[in-house]
């Protein structure tokens, strides 16, 4: 049997941030609406020891050929050596035999570009039409990949950046004004992003929430995405009584895991409060923001469709360029 192994050079030179991988993720969005996924909950292991912490996860979308297992670390105080923060890697199973097809060595690179695409579709259905300025909290990986997102969405020009690490931030500043020809201001503080900010993405590992309720106003959107675990949170839980539209992935994990599942222990909201799930929205059963007025949120904790979608793009994309290294086992 015959296993193809691709490289992180090689991935990366067949799937970015483009409409191509962003339909593949909105479809798997689509299909988990639907009904049509088979897709277990979040295995988590932490290393607390190393400040640390290894994700599973994993789905099936009915209909498509293969579906992926990813394996993600997360360990924030590699910096400190000398090593990005994340690494990873994806497995590609055959849903006909289930049998190994592909071992994706990404080192992470797939999990951060799908998390982005998560975000450019959040921001195509709940931005404001028109940003005048844009907000992002933290300075790291997804605070560039989320603004990516928004800016192939919406346009806009002017963004204001909050973070911890003067010099992560002042680079920030200078690669994200480069490359996407914005006026990047740092701030000195969340509630400057939130208070002058159209559009603000939180993308920290916080374990202490720092957004507050009282700095929201009309019209604005916030799509939180660092907390993907019950252990961390970004937004005060009282935020959502602000909200007139909130919006998730997965409603069954985010209630268990992200901002929304801090809101239901303190009796913001309950299990039967409306909450859309993005794959109601890119498959046309509900509506994304209908009012410019209108405070909109969506809590991001990142589920297995986006992985078994853009793995299997990556995977198709590769053996047509003819990329990759055979092996028999």
């Amino acid at each position: 049997m015959k296993v193809t192994i691709l490289r992180e050079n090689e991935i990366r030179s067949c799937v970015s941030l483009n409409d191509e991988s962003i339909r593949a993720v909105a479809y798997g969005y689509t299909r988990l609406a639907e009904g049509k996924v088979s897709m277990p909950p979040v295995i988590r292991v932490d290393v607390a020891s190393y400040n640390g912490e290894v994700d599973i996860k994993t789905a099936y979308i009915e209909g498509l050929d293969s579906f992926a297992i990813k394996v993600a670390s997360g360990f924030f105080d590699n910096p400190k050596i000398g090593l990005p923060y994340g690494s990873g890697m994806m497995l590609l199973i055959s849903t006909k035999t289930g049998f190994l097809e592909a071992i994706l060595l990404d080192n992470g690179y797939l999990t951060d570009l799908r998390t982005g695409i998560a975000g450019a579709i959040a921001a195509k259905y709940l931005a404001p039409r028109v940003i005048k300025t844009a907000g992002v909290i933290g300075s790291g990986v997804q605070a560039r990949y989320q603004i990516r997102g928004l800016k192939h969405v919406r346009d806009f020009s002017r963004l204001l950046v909050y973070g911890i690490d003067d010099e992560q931030v002042r680079r920030y500043v200078e690669e994200i004004s480069s490359e996407l020809n914005l006026d990047v201001y740092r701030v000195d503080s969340p509630e400057e992003v939130i208070r002058q900010s159209d559009f603000v993405v939180t993308t920290t590992p916080s374990r202490v929430p720092y957004v507050r309720a009282e700095w929201l106003h009309s019209g604005m959107h916030i799509t939180a995405m660092g907390a993907d675990g019950e252990h961390k949170q970004e937004l005060y839980p009282d935020v959502f009584k602000k909200a007139g539209r909130i919006v998730c992935d997965s409603k069954k994990q985010c209630l268990s895991l992200g901002e929304l599942h801090h809101a239901l222990k303190k009796n913001i909201i309950t299990e039967k409060t409306d909450i859309i799930e993005i794959g109601e929205l890119t498959g046309g059963l509900r509506s994304g923001r209908t009012d410019e007025k209108e405070i909109t949120i969506c809590d991001l904790t990142g589920v297995g469709v986006q992985d078994t979608a853009i793995a299997l793009l990556a995977y198709q994309k590769a053996c047509a360029a003819g990329l990759g290294m055979e092996i028999l086992i």
